[in-house]
């Protein structure tokens, strides 16, 4: 397909489809006379991802590049390629205070260490918790940080579906992808179900006036 076509059957503008050829998100089409590029249905996914990365996931331009530059190695274990796509992912920082900052590293450690989760120390999720509860600490929600083994137990059940799906997959490609979307996407799917249950449950629970 010409990329006319290729615009119409991903609803990307062609400029968009040519910029994202020139920064490496998109590989190039067949060029097929001088002027002439063939694309394939290939191309359609792989604008389809790109999309939900950058407009679902609300990843940059840089940072959605880096997750398919894994994606497209093919070189990688897959326990190496799900390390790269959550390393890639980073973290938000909030810097704090020196004090609220000891305390709150104490407070990861301390849940790392009951839970027995093997994390590395340049972890990026790692220090941004560490940011959170230090935040947390600063705004007198101490509870809230009392409550992370609660949210742990949780997320630890969530974990499990996640490299289950990842582990489902035939192909060393289609698990690391599906380590991106789920992990990217997942992330949206949970907030929003976490606002809905609030929601319900706030009806339930908290007294109306």
């Amino acid at each position: 397909m010409r990329i006319a076509e290729l615009s119409r059957a991903s609803g990307v503008p062609p400029a968009t489809i040519k910029y994202y050829v020139r920064e490496g998100l998109l590989p190039s089409g067949v060029r097929t006379h001088r002027n002439q590029v063939e694309y394939s249905e290939d191309h359609v996914y792989r604008l389809r991802l790109i999309r939900a990365l950058l407009d679902i996931g609300g990843l940059s331009v840089d940072a959605a590049s880096e997750l398919l530059a894994v994606l497209d190695t093919g070189k990688l274990t897959v326990r190496e390629s799900v390390g790269e796509v959550l390393y890639a992912l980073g973290g938000r920082r909030s810097p704090v205070g020196e004090h609220e900052q000891g305390a709150a590293t104490a407070d990861v450690e301390a849940l790392l260490t009951r839970r027995g989760w093997q994390v590395d120390e340049q972890s990026p999720a790692r220090r941004t918790l560490i940011d959170v509860c230090a935040a947390l600490r600063l705004l007198g929600h101490a509870d809230v940080v009392a409550a992370m083994d609660d949210y742990a137990t949780a997320s630890e059940t969530i974990a499990a579906t996640d490299i289950g799906l990842v582990r489902s997959e035939p192909s060393l490609e289609r698990m690391t992808e599906t380590a991106i979307v789920g992990t990217l996407l997942g992330d949206t799917l949970l907030s929003a179900l976490r606002r809905l249950a609030q929601e319900h449950l706030s009806q339930q629970l908290l007294p109306e006036d």
